[in-house]
């Protein structure tokens, strides 16, 4: 579970100046912490921050207080795609643009009604890594180090104990803020993505790391088109109203106009942040030392008290008032099955029914808005329409929402889809799928040649056949060759063309197995002495049924 912090921890500060400047250099970056997505007093912060001191570009700063310069990078209305001649500070390295471009077009066509802007990633981006250290990425988008945030010993930072072993951070002792959008590990393992399809969840890879946070700031019932939604979605990812500010400052930079800059040669952060090292030690008082002999004066010298003054009234603190509680009609409360019927489906083609879910509020009523993740789960190649193993989607004004249309892939067997939807408390509802091998519906020759032979000898042509289902050869499938008779109810004929047994016996009923592509050739046949017209029938165990004609006749003269 993602840590979470309803304040930021900071060093003292002694006047009203201090304090503020303390705000904005020392608060600790707060990386996303998976908020509730039901309602705003989800929206608490976990803990992360800008990059180590390992570059000099980054320093040790929890995020970046830099602020856009004042001269804008166009007009309002102008075209975003600026040439490279414009303001530096609006470039944005070409790999990291392409990422958050990548995710918002991601997320509007699986949670649509969130209406993410990609220039919301691009000022986080700028805020919590400088857009990965000005684009120092390779080809596939990853960071050519990582970029770490200080470890969050609680020592002016939030205290978040090692989740995640050092597998992300490096760090075994307390978690850091890891990649260029600043997850720590715990978050990063609630939200990681993998966008740009090399099998692994990256947080140091632009693409991974856009794409989650656009999904995290996506959470619950959030429509980023308004304001007050926003705000949450940012004080979410970091709790601090001077990171909403700058934050703020950077997307309606944005909004303004940006252009392409090659990679690594974006505009890095000049500001500190405030240091993260540890605090000095408290030097070690001197020894005491005996003051040299004096003589007291004879008549103390007459003093003057001080003037009366009244000590100055403290500055209270400032108080930040409590969280909003939602009403009980706006809390989920549960997720249910919502009428998905049996979901079956042959190998390669779509399942006939759809998954559906219906998430209600605490007082059981259908509550909209609620976004579900449907993930396939268990050893399938099913998937989703457009490739997907899983999709998020928002809940309709009744409550219920339906996956996209499922297809079978050639594994068979079963697996289960899951529905899940909240953060704190996640509800889940599993569903049962199964993918059946193809069934033959067809047997049919290969060719069309007639079939005849002298009494005595054996047909020259051998029969080809192929099962199908659909027109798709069906391998494997079991055929019962049969050699029958005339009669109202055929049986096995007694006479006439016949197989051979490994003995050489005659034997007129086999059972086959086609091969690859539902081919099956059938064993030489031979005629005995008897002359006519006879008939072969080919038989699978779905029921397809062919009837192949054999002649024995004597040749002409």
């Amino acid at each position: 579970m993602a840590a979470q912090f309803g304040r930021r921890l900071r060093r003292g500060a002694t006047t009203t100046a201090v304090a503020a400047a303390a705000v904005a250099a020392l608060s600790a970056s707060q990386a996303p912490a998976a908020p509730h997505p039901d309602s705003a007093t989800g929206d608490q912060a976990a803990a992360g921050a800008t990059p180590s001191g390992d570059s000099a570009a980054t320093g040790n700063s929890p995020y970046h207080t830099d602020l856009p310069p004042l001269n804008t990078p166009n007009k309002p209305g102008a075209s975003v795609n600026l040439p490279v001649t414009g303001s530096a500070e609006a470039g944005i390295p070409a790999s990291v643009l392409a990422a958050y471009k990548q995710a918002e077009r991601e997320i509007a066509g699986t949670d649509a009604a969130c209406r993410l802007p990609w220039q919301l990633l691009a000022a986080i981006g700028k805020v919590e890594s400088g857009q990965a250290r000005g684009g120092k990425v390779d080809a596939n988008g990853t960071t050519f180090s990582p970029i770490l945030g200080p470890a969050l010993n609680g020592q002016g930072f939030a205290l978040i104990k090692d989740t995640d072993g050092g597998a992300y951070d490096g760090d075994s002792t307390h978690d850091r803020a890891v990649g260029p959008m600043q997850f720590i590990p715990s978050t990063w393992a609630t939200w990681g993505q993998d966008a740009n399809g090399d099998g692994r969840k990256d947080p140091n890879n632009i693409h991974d790391a856009a794409l989650a946070a656009g999904r995290y700031l996506c959470a619950g019932t959030r429509d980023l088109s308004i304001a007050t939604d926003l705000d949450r979605a940012v004080l979410s990812y970091n709790h601090s109203t001077e990171y909403l500010r700058t934050v703020r400052s950077w997307f309606d930079y944005y909004n303004r106009g940006t252009h392409e800059v090659p990679d690594g040669t974006g505009v890095l952060p000049v500001d500190t942040g405030g240091s993260t090292a540890s605090p000095s030690p408290t030097p070690t008082p001197p020894a005491a030392t005996t003051p040299p002999a004096t003589s007291p004066p004879a008549t103390p010298p007459a003093t003057t008290p001080p003037p009366a003054t009244t000590p100055p009234k403290p500055t209270p603190p400032p108080t930040t008032p409590p969280p909003t509680t939602p009403a009980p009609g706006q809390v989920f409360g549960s997720l249910e099955n919502a009428g998905t019927g049996p979901l079956t489906a042959t190998a390669g083609e779509a399942f006939t029914q759809r998954v559906k879910a219906r998430a209600r509020n605490t007082l059981g009523a259908p509550l909209a808005r609620i976004s579900v993740t449907f993930a396939l789960v268990g050893d399938t190649d099913a998937r989703f329409t457009g490739g997907k193993k899983t999709v998020t989607l928002a809940t309709g004004a009744d409550g219920t929402v339906t996956a996209p249309a499922l297809t079978a892939g050639e594994k068979t067997g079963t697996f289960k889809v899951t529905a899940v939807a909240g953060t704190n408390k996640p509800r889940t509802v599993t569903y049962t799928a199964g993918v059946t091998a193809r069934v033959a519906d067809t047997v049919a020759r290969t060719g069309d040649k007639a079939l005849t032979a002298a009494p005595g000898a054996e047909f020259t042509d051998r029969v080809e056949v192929r099962t199908t289902y659909k027109g798709t050869g069906v391998a494997d499938t079991a055929v019962t060759a049969t050699m029958i008779t005339d009669a109202e109810t055929p049986a096995e004929n007694d006479k006439g063309p016949y197989f051979k047994d490994a003995d050489g016996g005659p034997v007129r009923t086999l059972d086959l197995t086609t091969g690859a592509d539902g081919l099956l050739t059938l064993p030489k046949i031979y005629a005995d002495e008897t002359a006519g017209t006879y008939t072969l029938r080919l038989t699978t165990a779905s029921g397809a049924t062919l009837t192949i004609e054999l002649k024995v006749e004597a040749p002409a003269a």
